[in-house]
């Protein structure tokens, strides 16, 4: 019989625990006044609810963490982490397992499902372009279509390098701009373009500038081109229309169209849905490319 475990939510800036999850999302980069770009994250990441969408793609998440062959012990951080699809996995093999995410929201998402399984995780409220670690604080570093959203990624290098300790590894899955969330992500910009000066997050999946990002110096880096289906009981337009409700970024762009252009982007995002379906009419299953990136520190 399992025993219960005790998950909590540390609420942090920096190195100090603010009073509430208000305080630690008002102060998060440590900052006295709140970063725009922070904020602008967490709008997006709080829009909807992304679990729902995360569900869609469970077993990858799990091949993803079997790949590591992580051993009881070992120091892990989830990095935008979200409602756990990594940090729960992680935390099946004995690990000592940290979630860390933007989004409250999400991380008690991630808490709920730790004490489902009587499973001993850290969740703490922070920031990828500040992670409020020690150096040389994590044997490995995780992180599946999250880091790769962070407003400015030299900082999240960075901050990775920092708490990865000598000989670990940093390993991401980051979406391919020719797959079909790239495809999509990139309608999404095409309607409602980022602020200026925000690098594409896709540029997380091109050989050339993850090879400038990671150097060789610091370094060791390998990319494997890998596919995930996503699976959801409904039919293409139906999940068009799930992605709409839960998908941040799709709740984001309808909220800054007009009537007219919200239709017209709606139908857009469905036959996005059906040209890519490989499964019958009743459900949905869709193939989508992603970048698989191992970085271990030198």
């Amino acid at each position: 019989m399992k025993t219960a475990a005790r998950t909590d939510i540390r609420y942090r800036a920096g190195s100090q625990r603010a009073d509430s999850v208000g305080d630690a999302a008002r102060s998060i980069d440590g900052a006295a006044e709140p970063d725009p770009l922070t904020e602008r994250s967490r709008r997006i990441w709080t829009a909807g609810d992304y679990d729902r969408i995360a569900a869609g793609f469970r077993d990858e998440a799990r091949a993803f963490v079997e790949r590591l062959s992580l051993e009881p012990g070992q120091l892990v951080l989830d990095a935008a982490c979200g409602s756990g699809n990594l940090t729960i996995p992680a935390a099946r093999t004995g690990a000592t397992v940290t979630g860390l995410d933007l989004a409250p929201s999400l991380l008690s998402g991630a808490s709920q499902w730790a004490a489902r399984e009587a499973l001993a995780v850290t969740l703490d409220l922070g920031n990828v372009e500040a992670l409020p670690y020690a150096d040389a604080s994590f044997d490995v570093v995780l992180s599946m279509f999250g880091v790769m959203f962070a407003a400015r990624p030299d900082q999240v290098v960075a901050e990775l390098a920092r708490v990865t300790r000598p000989g670990g590894r940093v390993v991401l899955a980051n979406w391919t701009r020719r797959g079909f969330i790239g495809q999509l992500l990139a309608k999404h910009a095409a309607v409602a373009p980022p602020p200026a000066g925000i690098p594409s997050p896709l540029l997380w999946a091109d050989e050339t500038v993850l090879r400038e990002r990671f150097d060789d110096g610091t370094w060791q880096l390998t990319t494997t081109a890998r596919t995930l289906t996503f699976r959801y009981p409904h039919t293409p337009a139906g999940t068009a229309e799930l992605f709409r409700a839960a998908y941040g970024p799709t709740v984001s762009a309808f909220a800054v169209l007009d009537e007219n252009r919200r239709a017209s982007f709606a139908a857009d995002l469905a036959a996005h849905w059906s040209w890519h379906q490989r499964a019958d009419d009743a459900s949905t299953e869709v193939d989508a490319e992603y970048l698989e990136v191992v970085a271990v520190r030198r």
